[in-house]
């Protein structure tokens, strides 16, 4: 059955980098120590990553059944029976007469009565390979064991990049409830003036009831926010494989620098890193060998069957020298009635070969769209923390204008209001582009396949 082509990815990103951050370990590529800290304890007591090493004693176990089916099956047999022989039948006439024989001793004739038959040795079955059938089956087990530990190395990725998303969020709900609570004073202070004004007959009560209202506003702004930073926590916690209790952080997120050279390197070095490609290209494989396996099902078997033992019908007799016995047999078996079956065998399993590959050809496509959608994310969100960051200076120097001109009588309240709300909005507003920024780092570390080592 002919396969679809796999499309090839292009041959180089926006920046042609020969090397790649995705070959520093992530111990390298993050240099906050709480955060490394965190991480690695995750590596040790994450439940995701205890039950995936439990997959890989499952493929490993199905490996070494693979293997054995190459094999010969040999078990140790003590069996033993009573039979009573009618007259009229070929074994008990036949068992009558040779007892009439005068070339038989006494231990040598049958019992008349119920006779045992005892048996006390080793039977055998092998089934000689001849067509490839068992190999390639044993081929598809040991690429899925190597696949289920391409499969823990996507959980490492998945789990440092989830950590280091949620410890950069954390610090920037840090920072958030910094700049609420510092204009809560500010806001604060604002009050006080215009309550004294207003004593003064300078303001009126319109003036304090608005600036009051503003107060309670930003007041009720910071509860959300701790919120926020509970469910981060016990998210964290949940990772870390632990229940609920404080994560020890930096909180100066805006002191926190964003590597300034971020090399992708060649598209087709995302090949030999990303382990959520090389896992798809490991059940290909193993899909390919399904297939072959499938196909063998269609050829007779050559199954061979050997024993060798004591055997006797006489208790007395089992371990006497002319009791042993040994034999062996070997037999042609090819499928007839059961032809249905094994179609159907054969097309299930090259429809799920035809599956890996498309699912081959989707992480392909997902994997350079990811790095071509951070590498974008890196550059505009960068572009838009530097205005940002440029629109804060200006309103925090318009506060402090507006508060000026508002107490010497040249603006009004409104204005005060106005000036404090907006520099309100954007510190919080340049805090999450802060962290936009790192998820953006390290989502492209992550795209990249680095994460894992």
């Amino acid at each position: 059955m002919q396969m679809p082509a796999v499309k090839t990815m292009p041959g180089k990103f926006d920046l042609d980098d020969s090397t790649s951050i995705a070959t520093m370990s992530w111990k390298n590529f993050f240099t906050d120590t709480r955060l490394v800290s965190l991480i690695d304890t995750a590596l040790q007591n994450n439940i995701d990553l205890f039950m995936t090493m439990q997959n890989i004693e499952i493929a490993r176990s199905r490996l070494l059944v693979s293997k054995g089916a190459l094999l010969p099956t040999v078990n140790s047999v003590v069996a033993g029976g009573v039979e009573k022989y009618g007259d009229y039948t070929m074994n008990g006439v036949g068992n009558f007469d040779t007892n009439l024989s005068p070339n038989i001793n006494k231990d040598q004739k049958i019992p008349t009565h119920p006779s045992v038959d005892m048996f006390l040795g080793f039977r055998s079955t092998w089934e000689i390979d001849i067509w490839g059938k068992l190999r390639n089956r044993k081929k598809a087990a040991a690429a899925r064991l190597l696949a289920t530990e391409k499969g823990r190395q996507v959980v490492i990725t998945a789990l440092v990049a989830e950590i280091a998303n949620s410890y950069y969020s954390l610090l920037a709900l840090d920072n958030e409830l910094a700049i609420i609570r510092k204009n809560i004073l500010l806001q604060q202070a604002a009050l006080e003036v215009v309550r004294v004004q207003k004593e003064g007959g300078r303001a009126t009560e319109l003036a304090v009831q608005q600036f009051n209202a503003q107060l309670l506003n930003t007041k009720a702004i910071e509860f959300p926010v701790r919120q926020d930073i509970v469910m981060i926590e016990n998210q964290i916690n949940i990772l870390l494989g632990r229940y609920p209790q404080n994560i020890s952080r930096d909180t100066a997120i805006m002191s926190q620098q964003i590597p300034s050279i971020l090399q992708t390197g060649l598209p087709s070095s995302m090949l030999s890193r990303r382990p959520d490609i090389q896992q798809a290209e490991l059940e290909l494989v193993a899909t390919n060998a399904d297939v072959a396996s499938a196909r063998a099902a269609f050829l007779p078997s050559l199954t061979i069957s050997p024993y060798v033992g004591l055997n006797a019908f006489k208790p007395y007799l089992l371990f006497n020298a002319g009791s042993i016995v040994y034999a062996v047999a070997g037999g042609l078996t090819a499928p007839v009635f059961n032809q249905n079956q094994i179609r159907a065998d054969y097309s299930i399993a090259n429809a799920q070969k035809r599956n890996a590959l498309y699912t081959y050809q989707k992480i392909l496509l997902n994997s350079y769209s990811e790095v071509m959608t951070n590498l974008r994310s890196i550059d505009n969100n960068k572009q838009a923390y530097a205005l940002k960051e440029q629109e804060v200076i200006q309103l925090n120097d318009a506060v402090s204008t507006a508060r000026d001109l508002y107490v010497t009588g040249y603006a009004n309240y409104l204005e005060v209001i106005t000036a404090q709300k907006g520099v309100l909005d954007a510190e919080l507003q340049l805090t999450r582009n802060k962290r936009k920024l790192f998820e953006s780092v390290i989502n492209l570390y992550r795209s990249l396949g680095g994460g894992w080592n």
